[in-house]
């Protein structure tokens, strides 16, 4: 691995601690590729395994229009999600824990057996899927003000912070994720709706492309690990003070406070 990938993660590393965050890395080196994001990203993660923190699950971002507009991307990303990331429902988070965080639903997939590419497909994403989960992702960005490319949030773990995880958990025999509807409230008010299909026209597509894009760092989607699949709608600021609730009408439904 190139020095400069290790010291970027150790920036990353230490501006997620201090919530200081930094300038785009795009910015400072127009050699960076994606490749490289994502050995910066597993170096990071390899620090925080090694201070004791596992691996809970994974996670594909950017995955709706909305969200690939907003950051200004055109293909997904990807994270790791650690046990210290993880928010039961109805937790409460501090808001000043984050730099700038964000805030989307989505429906979590959790694993009954381990998904290995090359050449996963939908119909496997679903055959190997323990139930769903409503969630509710937290993310938050080590770079200023959010200027990110694909590189950078790659890099940045994905721009994860957090997981909320509901408490409803639904086998897929008879539900069509495709239509699943979601709402997302803030403070008692509908912000935004969004249905199953909005991750790359349904959530199954979303995790295939991940353990096959996963499959080139010779990394597994493992049984029991929650698998986030992408936003349903735009991402939403939070602050102190708000509660954010998503329903998913028949599958549940999430809430997070922020003090």
């Amino acid at each position: 691995m190139a020095v400069r990938t290790i010291e970027y993660a150790h920036e990353l590393l230490k501006a997620e601690e201090t919530r200081q965050a930094v300038q785009a890395l795009t910015d400072r080196d127009e050699l960076l590729t994606v490749k490289d994001a994502y050995q910066i990203q597993l170096e990071a993660i390899n620090v925080k395994l090694a201070q004791g923190k596992k691996v809970i699950g994974k996670k594909v971002g950017l995955t709706s229009a909305a969200m690939q507009k907003m950051l200004n991307v055109n293909e997904p990303d990807y994270g790791h999600l650690l046990d210290e990331m993880r928010v039961e429902n109805d937790a409460t988070v501090k808001a000043d824990s984050m730099i700038s965080p964000k805030i989307e639903a989505e429906i979590g997939f959790v694993l009954a057996e381990d998904l290995v590419g090359p050449n996963i497909t939908y119909l496997d994403v679903m055959m190997a899927t323990k139930y769903v989960v409503p969630t509710l992702e937290i993310i938050d960005s080590r770079v200023e003000d959010w200027k990110i490319k694909l590189i950078d949030t790659v890099a940045d773990n994905g721009s994860s912070a957090k997981v909320v995880v509901g408490d409803k958990y639904t086998a897929l025999d008879g539900v069509d994720l495709r239509t699943a509807g979601m709402s997302l409230f803030k403070n008692n008010e509908l912000l935004a709706t969004g249905a199953g299909a909005a991750a790359l026209g349904h959530p199954a597509h979303a995790i295939a492309w991940l353990a096959n894009k996963l499959h080139e760092f010779g990394i597994t989607l493992k049984k029991d690990e929650l698998i986030l699949p992408g936003a349903l709608s735009g991402a939403v600021p939070v602050a102190a003070g708000d509660t954010i609730e998503a329903k998913f009408g028949a599958l549940g439904s999430v809430t997070v406070h922020f003090e």
